[in-house]
């Protein structure tokens, strides 16, 4: 039987399929897409075009994908971060117009309708939420920076596009701590196991795999569990988890539905009645 492309990462079905796949897979027509701008917060990534349908991944604001096909409110589309397909309500695309500036650095902030903290909110933003700044304005002693409208964000919950944050990503994902548990999250509002190791290592410049199984088997170097050290990747079946030091691990887990610290052997007991024993470990 002829092995098909993982379809998480491959666009194609029987009537369409993007046009690198030609002579890969069948199908009737092959097109390039065309580039669109994630204009909403987070939207969540579907296997099939059905709100019923579970979520497989999110994207964020500002990010970029190709637009394979559109359909009764639908948009067919690949993610140019991390190339995962599926799709996503129509109205969560904007043309590619104008490029960004910024990218949210707190794990969870705000638009304000103008610069000041006691004006109302206008929409909530995760890290990882590219942003236009235009300008930028001081109000009794915080710094805020200006996008289109008047509107305003916190300057200093922000960094340049581009400009990684400084330290290891064990930090950033620590700043996670309590955020609830989410199938498919990949955002301050809510975050799996694998989306916490994505994120987090996206805002200090690395560019990692979505799912756990890709992550286990292509990120970093495997390596002995008595060699474990802070930032190094747990895996069980479906599962991972981030060291925080040679004891202690930190992961987004269906057990506190919320980012949690936990003992490593500690975790390895708990989920090994239902989950088995560890199936490796890596360094990114």
């Amino acid at each position: 039987m002829l092995d098909l492309p993982d379809r998480r990462l491959n666009a194609y079905r029987t009537d369409l399929a993007e046009e690198r796949l030609r002579g890969v897979v069948e199908a009737n027509n092959y097109v390039s897409g065309s580039p669109g701008l994630i204009c909403v917060p987070v939207v969540q990534l579907r296997t099939r075009p059905e709100l019923e349908c579970g979520t497989d991944t999110e994207l964020l604001l500002g990010e970029t994908v190709r637009v394979l096909d559109t359909d009764a409110g639908w948009a067919w589309v690949k993610a140019d971060f991390d190339d995962y397909v599926g799709y996503i309500p129509d109205y969560a695309i904007s043309p590619v117009v104008r490029s960004l500036t910024h990218i949210i650095t707190a794990p969870r902030t705000f638009i304000y309708s103008g610069p000041d903290l006691k004006f109302p909110t206008v929409q909530a933003l995760s890290m990882g939420n590219r942003i236009a700044v235009i300008d930028e304005r001081e109000t009794r002693g915080t710094r805020y920076f200006l996008l289109e409208g008047g509107q305003a964000v916190i300057a200093n919950h922000c960094a340049e596009v581009g400009e990684p944050l400084s330290g290891d990503y064990v930090t950033v994902a620590s700043r996670f701590l309590e955020t609830p548990y989410l199938w498919g999250g990949r955002s301050g509002f809510g975050i799996d196991c694998s989306g916490l190791v994505q994120l987090s290592m996206m805002m200090t410049g690395k560019n990692v795999p979505r799912d756990t199984d890709m992550q286990a088997n292509g990120l970093g170097t495997g390596i002995d569990r008595g060699d474990l050290r802070r930032g190094d990747l747990v895996f069980w079946k479906g599962h991972v988890a981030i060291m925080e030091d040679e004891k202690t691990l930190l992961h987004a887990n269906g057990h506190t539905m919320t980012v949690s610290h936990e003992g490593l052997e500690d975790a390895i007991r708990r989920i090994g009645w239902l989950y088995q024993q560890p199936t490796g470990y890596r360094r990114p």
